[in-house]
């Protein structure tokens, strides 16, 4: 895992933010973008984008507009992952063990890709 200090320079300043690359075999996961491969490359954290993949065949997660957001809670190395259509939660799932270095993360996923803030 890099050090903090490049993980946040990652999400401010994506490289290859243009590419676009698939992350998983499986068929209705979506793709990600160049940052959001580094970022996930650079903290160890392809697991949040299987989460995010793996919940996209819930009817009930808008298919052109999703935010996901990471809250990590470092006194106990767990973490909640969370799926909105927009502000309305739609899917909360618990994360029983992390080392992801961050307080948080958001990422959003527009029409198939997932992308970082600063992509978008």
């Amino acid at each position: 895992m890099k050090p903090k200090e490049e993980i946040l320079e990652i999400i401010s300043n994506p490289p290859f933010a243009e590419r676009y690359s698939r992350f998983s075999s499986i068929q209705h996961y979506p793709v990600a973008t160049g940052g959001v491969i580094a970022l996930a490359e650079a903290a160890g954290c392809y697991w949040f984008l299987d989460i995010i993949g793996s919940y996209q065949t819930n009817k009930r997660l808008d298919p052109h507009f999703q935010v996901w957001k990471l809250a990590v809670n470092h006194e106990d190395d767990t973490a909640v992952a969370g799926g909105y259509n927009d502000t309305e939660l739609i899917i909360k799932q618990d994360i029983p063990y992390t080392d992801f270095p961050l307080d948080e993360l958001n990422l959003y996923l527009m029409d198939g890709v997932i992308l970082l803030p600063s992509e978008y």
